[in-house]
């Protein structure tokens, strides 16, 4: 282990950041680096824990104690390597993830966790500084080749892991460039694109070809095409189709987008060195009174983005009551709790309403957004003492200032139309690819399918990790 006392001595730190009134006028990161002496302290905090449950907290399995004794000794190769064995792109997950290993450290009982991502991102980025991190060598091709469909974190891992394995991999994207939401969904204040861009190139110096602005499915290339030249298709499109509002005034006023529209378009302003240059047809918040309904990361992703655009006011409204601040009894240790966050994007500047239902949006005389007719709501909990049924608190009904409302209350299923439908593939009843965990393989025994297109709307680690155990069972489906 590192030291045995470090979670005596030293307490959690995070990284400096910088100020609000600063990071708010551009769209980079703004999270420092950790100086050598407190990344040293931060992973002597690691304890001789016995049973590690940072390990199954983390859905890839990382290997948590290990690579923080190799950081706390200074042997970055060593550190690397652990870290790589599991995980196909710290970059992404020391940056994005919500990090449940944390939520399981056992330090984490009685004391803060240890700093699990942000150890992993220093650990990467201290690789790839050093020349660690180099593109591998495939000494033996099998002959057989594999179509992986998207390139978001799932199809990513799956094409790394089936070319490590000696397969030939065409990974196809739709979009003009690979990535997926790390690309398009993920704003560049939390994930720089370089960053991206970075492993792209080292996946095709390892033999990947991706082929971009490619749409399987569509009339330019249907979907059975892909059988006449790769022994395996592999479909990682995501969970694309987002949860609407039907409320009275949704398809009449102006004003209305999905969260993920928003912010699409702004990270590709970004990629185009054009961060605030709001053309007119945009979907734009500058000078107005923003609503973000939801309250997960795309609403703060949208939170943050907002403000940056020059927002008037920004307001974030949760449909559940406020989560506590600490473990209730239906949340304890080591699960991952559903607890009160504040994120850079809240620090920035966010009024945040929970257990608020919106009931209308309403328009003025040109048809354009000016309010939301809303309703505050009150919780009754469950025999577990989780929130269960809510009614409309009476006479809170009242209309408050909107002139852009932007939906981030998730996604429902991948796109119905297009792919799937000319594959006639069979779906569960959301309406995801059905494809069973073991195998991941669909009714088409060439087809397989990993991420959210299976598995529902999840984390960046579950794709990664699902991206990896799919590569297994295509690797083994087609070895046979």
């Amino acid at each position: 282990m590192a030291n045995p006392s470090g979670f005596l001595e030293y307490i959690r730190q995070a990284p400096g950041k910088q100020p609000v009134a600063e990071r708010l006028q551009h769209y980079g990161e703004f999270t420092k680096m950790y100086d050598t002496v407190e990344l040293h302290h931060q992973s002597a905090r690691c304890m001789d824990c016995g049973v590690p449950f940072c390990h199954n907290g983390c859905p890839l399995g990382n290997i948590i104690p290990e690579f923080n004794d190799a950081v706390y000794r200074g042997r970055w190769q060593e550190a690397y390597e652990i870290l790589a064995s599991t995980n196909n792109f710290p970059e992404f997950t020391g940056r994005i993830c919500p990090a449940p290993c944390e939520s399981a450290c056992v330090l984490g009982i009685n004391q803060p966790p240890v700093a699990i991502e942000e150890i992993e991102k220093h650990i990467v980025e201290i690789a790839f500084e050093r020349g660690l991190v180099k593109a591998r060598r495939i000494f033996h091709r099998t002959g057989k080749k594999v179509a992986v469909v998207g390139s978001g974190p799932a199809g990513l891992a799956a094409a790394a892991q089936l070319n490590a394995a000696g397969h030939s991999v065409t990974v196809f994207e739709r979009d003009d460039a690979p990535g997926g939401l790390l690309r398009y969904g993920i704003p560049d204040f939390k994930l720089e694109k370089w960053v991206v861009d970075r492993r792209i190139a080292l996946m095709e110096a390892e033999g990947v070809e991706f082929r971009c602005s490619t749409e399987v499915g569509s009339a330019a290339l249907p979907a059975g095409d892909l059988f006449r030249e790769y022994h395996a298709v592999v479909l990682c499109i995501g969970s694309t189709i987002p949860r609407d509002l039907p409320a009275p005034g949704r398809d009449v006023v102006q004003g209305v987008h999905f969260a993920m529209d928003f912010l699409k378009q702004q990270n590709k302003r970004v990629r185009a060195g054009q961060p605030f240059d709001l053309e007119k047809t945009a979907i734009s918040a500058k000078g107005k009174h923003v609503v973000v309904i939801g309250g997960g990361d795309t609403g703060s992703d949208c939170v943050g983005t907002s403000n940056r655009q020059g927002a008037a006011s920004v307001t974030q409204f949760e449909l559940l009551p406020e989560p506590p601040k600490d473990r209730a009894a239906y949340m304890p240790w080591p699960t991952y709790p559903m607890l009160y966050k504040v994120t850079t994007s809240h620090e920035e500047g966010c009024e945040r309403r929970f257990a608020v239902q919106t009931k209308a949006f309403v328009g003025d005389e040109n048809g354009q957004l000016r309010a939301l007719r809303i309703v505050d709501l009150e919780w009754a909990a469950g025999l577990d003492g989780r929130p269960s049924s809510f009614v409309e608190v009476p006479g809170s009904e009242r209309e408050i200032p909107c002139e852009l409302a932007l939906l981030a209350m998730g996604f429902l299923h991948p796109q119905q139309e297009g792919l799937l439908a000319q594959l006639e593939l069979a779906t569960d009843a959301r309406k995801n690819i059905s494809a069973p965990e073991h195998s991941y393989q669909t009714n088409i025994p060439r087809v397989f399918c990993a991420g959210d297109a299976r598995r529902g709307q999840s984390l960046v680690v579950w794709a990664i990790q699902e991206g990896r155990e799919c590569a297994r069972s295509v690797d083994a489906y087609l070895r046979k």
